[in-house]
């Protein structure tokens, strides 16, 4: 009776363990998200929701993000790159060139009129990163890259059609070379993070701001400004900037192998060429919202651009001399981006 006891015991406990170790492989992981744009963003909405709905999916629901946008768990956006490393979040969508010092290969994407639309440059990032940028992204786990398809200059009270029209405006920049693209052009550039830029307008602590037209809607800039300057088609674009969505390389190594393949699928080359297609699209739906607000949205003539170009060059010329002096060689690292978007 005893023996008999003991083995309902054993395979009672054995069933107990095994449903245990079942329903522990089917326990729920939730990520932390955190980026810097509102709720209302194209970001949010059309890239790190889907990216995030993907992982649920693939996973059965064994992956799912919790989301922090606008800056919800704190700190600034030029604080986002440490708190994916030292773990605050799990994963962060950020811009590493608001600290540019720290990664001067990726800031390769902001020198004036190299970038191409955001699909093919994207794809092109990825690569270039993965060769040229490794020991930037030291601490964290790049999942995908992207850039932009361009910016915009988005002026309140008059156009710039030409660089005369520069003259005595300040201009928002978000970058350092965008800065200095902006001074050789011929406007005061004035540094500051997106999330600052409607207030900053609507006081007039400057007269326009250099973006993406993706930003226009979530951050009020068709309600702010009338006027829209961009690069005519075929050409280069005014300028870029390289983005990156990142995760805590602990809490990867955390999962198991069939959730990590699981974040694998949804990282690499061909996940930054759609997150850069996202933007894409985003600029057309974004444009029409300038158009149907009434907005003037003047294209620049090619002979035009040109003239931007070549009062940029001195911009370009700087920062390979800047890369020279870091030990890289620029010339080569531009030849190979551009190279790549061919």
């Amino acid at each position: 009776m005893k023996i008999h006891s003991r083995v309902k015991f054993a395979v009672l406990t054995a069933a107990l363990a095994a449903g245990a170790i079942q329903a522990s492989a089917a326990e729920t992981i939730h990520l932390k998200v955190h980026h810097f744009l509102p709720p209302t963003s194209n970001t949010h909405v059309h890239l790190i929701t889907p990216w995030c709905d993907k992982l649920a999916h693939e996973s059965d629901g064994q992956l799912k993000c919790q989301l922090y946008p606008a800056m919800q768990l704190g700190g600034t956006p030029a604080q986002l790159f440490d708190q994916v490393k030292d773990g605050v979040a799990d994963i962060v969508w950020t811009v590493p060139s608001y600290q540019a010092s720290r990664f001067p290969v990726s800031e390769a994407l902001d020198v004036p009129f190299i970038a191409a639309d955001g699909e093919k440059s994207s794809r092109a990032l990825w690569i270039f990163a993965s060769k040229y940028a490794q020991s930037e992204y030291a601490g964290v786990k790049p999942l995908l890259f992207h850039t932009i398809p361009g910016t915009a200059i988005h002026t309140i009270k008059k156009p710039v059609k030409t660089l005369s029209d520069f003259k005595g405006l300040k201009i928002r920049a978000g970058s350092r070379l965008t800065n200095k693209l902006i001074a050789a052009l011929g406007a005061a550039p004035v540094g500051m993070p997106a999330p600052q830029v409607p207030e900053a307008l609507s006081r007039g602590v400057v007269d326009g701001a250099m973006f993406p037209w993706e930003v226009l809607p979530a951050l009020r800039l068709h309600e702010l400004t009338s006027y829209h300057t961009e690069s005519p088609s075929g050409m280069a674009l005014m300028n870029s900037g390289a983005f990156v969505l990142a995760m805590n390389p602990a809490r990867y190594d955390s999962l198991p192998a069939h959730l990590k393949k699981v974040i694998d699928a949804n990282s690499g080359a061909e996940a930054s060429a759609w997150a850069g297609q996202i933007w894409d699209m985003a600029t057309q739906r974004s444009r029409q919202v300038a158009i149907d607000h009434g907005n003037h949205i003047y294209t620049l003539p090619p002979a035009e651009q040109e003239k931007w170009e070549k009062a940029a060059e001195s911009v370009t010329a700087e920062w390979v001399k800047e890369m020279a002096a870091k030990g890289y060689d620029g010339e080569h690292l531009l030849a190979e981006l551009r190279a790549l978007m061919d």
